[in-house]
Order: structure tokens, then sequence, then C-alpha cells
């Protein structure tokens, strides 16, 4: 698994030197505040792969809706930050527990919204970007999922 991956070329790079997946990264944000975030590249990374390949997002996944935008523009999962860390600050083991259950709770929220009954209902064509996304932005669920 590489992570830090930012474009399709890297991408296929990691592919062919035999990676078994991706983490789609941009460290946060911290490294390059100039840089894209992954959401907005997530599909094209995930065109470019084989399906065998794993891709995980990683950064701005602040709701349970943007887990849901992220496996349908073809991350397999996600990883958190954020959300588990103030949970654990805030309330120890509990908090986790918490700040997990609230992102499910809104996941489901959002997939029921959207008329889908699982993750394999999620479409990328149900996902409208507008000028703002994932980590901050602004963005939209269409009812196409």
């Amino acid at each position: 698994m590489i992570k830090g991956i930012m474009c399709a070329e890297d991408a296929m790079a990691a592919q062919r030197e035999g990676a078994d997946g991706v983490v789609v990264s941009n460290h946060g944000g911290r490294q390059l505040d100039g840089a894209p975030a992954t959401i907005e590249i997530l599909s094209e990374i995930v065109s470019v792969l084989d399906q065998h390949m794993t891709v995980l997002l990683d950064g701005g996944v602040r709701r349970g809706s943007d887990i849901v935008k992220a496996l349908a523009l073809g991350a397999d999962a996600v990883l958190l930050g954020r959300a588990p860390l103030y949970g654990l600050a805030a309330r120890g083991r509990a908090g986790v527990s918490s700040a997990l259950s609230i992102l499910e709770d809104e996941m489901r929220r959002t997939m029921i919204f959207t008329g889908c009954h699982g993750v394999s209902d999620l479409s990328e064509a149900g996902v409208v970007m507008s000028a703002k996304d994932i980590g901050g932005r602004e963005d939209r669920l269409g009812p196409n999922m």
C-alpha cells in the first residue's frame, strides 16, 4: 500500500511496481497547502487502476456524507483521523465509539435520502461537486446515487 498518491500517473506507477493498493492522501494538506482536496482527484485515480487494486481515501472526511461520497467515487474505504481523535480527547474510548456511531448514522441517513439501500447502489453519477468539496468545502449529493 502506497500512501500519498495525488495523481493518476503516481497511481499507475504504484500499480506497475506491484503495490496492492494506494492511499489517496495529501497528508492533511499540511505539507502543501495548495494541494487539491483528495476527493477532487479520487475518481481520476480510481479510473486508471485495475479493479484488484485497493483504493483508500485519506483526508477531509468530517461527516458520514463524506464517506458516502468517497465510496461513490470509487474508494474501497476511508481513513479517519479527526473524528475519532476528537472523541478520544473528549471522552476516551467511549468518545471514540460515540464519534464512530455518529458517522455511521450520518452515512446511513445519507444513503436513505439518496435512495441507496447499500454501498453497491452508490455511483459516481450521484455525486454533485460544487465549487467546494470535502475538507470544509460545500458539496451536494444528487438523487441518482
